[in-house]
């Protein structure tokens, strides 16, 4: 709930002309869809049901739809238009880019073997397939210290935490460090987030500095 809170102010603060509506409309379709989901889990990820994947999957999808517009926007604007104010827009594009570590970090929680509730509630044998491979998932032959905390002698699973460090390298490296994508949606989603971050980094952040200059 803290991610999200955090990427949807990140999202108020934006400047207007980068907005696909008025200030308050998506953020406000984001509040609707995230009261239910901590109605339904008001402390502990423990219960999920359809509904409540659907809609943790939608908000998720929201956040992310609504970042990337807004990037686009921001691009169409360097490329089409006379930009004076650079502070606003590295202060944009650095709003842009933490958004998108966030929303990605959240969509690999929802998505990997079948979301946070499914990892923490369900037997390993039940579990779907992996969409990722942490090092802690082969870390059993390693020396004592290291392999008492791999995945099959601790029973250990990701956590929100984990998957933001994926989104982070993955937006800074523009590639899989330590976590390696294995199905199909994992490297389509890796892949449009390094090509934002991407982006971001070169074009608009440059074009920013530039114009502080």
């Amino acid at each position: 709930m803290a991610a999200i809170l955090i990427a949807i102010a990140l999202y108020l603060f934006l400047p207007q002309r980068l907005l696909i509506a008025p200030r308050y409309v998506v953020p406000a379709l984001e509040g609707v869809l995230l009261i239910p989901l901590v109605a339904i889990n008001p402390r502990r990820l423990t219960r999920q049901t359809r509904a409540f994947r659907v809609l943790s999957l939608t908000l998720v999808a929201v956040i992310a739809a609504s970042n990337l517009l807004a990037l686009g926007t921001l691009i169409h604007e360097l490329v089409s238009a006379e930009v004076k104010d650079g502070r606003e827009l590295l202060v944009a594009s650095l709003q842009i880019w933490l958004t998108n570590v966030i929303v990605f970090g959240l969509a690999y929680w929802e998505l990997d073997r079948g979301g946070p509730v499914s990892r923490t509630q369900a037997p390993r044998e039940k579990l779907p397939l992996a969409d990722f491979r942490f090092s802690q998932d082969e870390n059993d032959d390693a020396v004592q210290e290291i392999s008492d905390g791999s995945s099959k002698t601790s029973d250990w699973v990701p956590t929100l935490m984990d998957y933001l460090y994926v989104s982070v390298t993955n937006s800074t490296a523009f590639s899989p460090t330590d976590t390696m994508p294995l199905s199909s949606r994992a490297k389509f989603l890796m892949s449009v987030e390094s090509v934002a971050a991407l982006l971001t980094s070169l074009l608009v952040i440059a074009r920013a500095v530039s114009i502080l200059r």
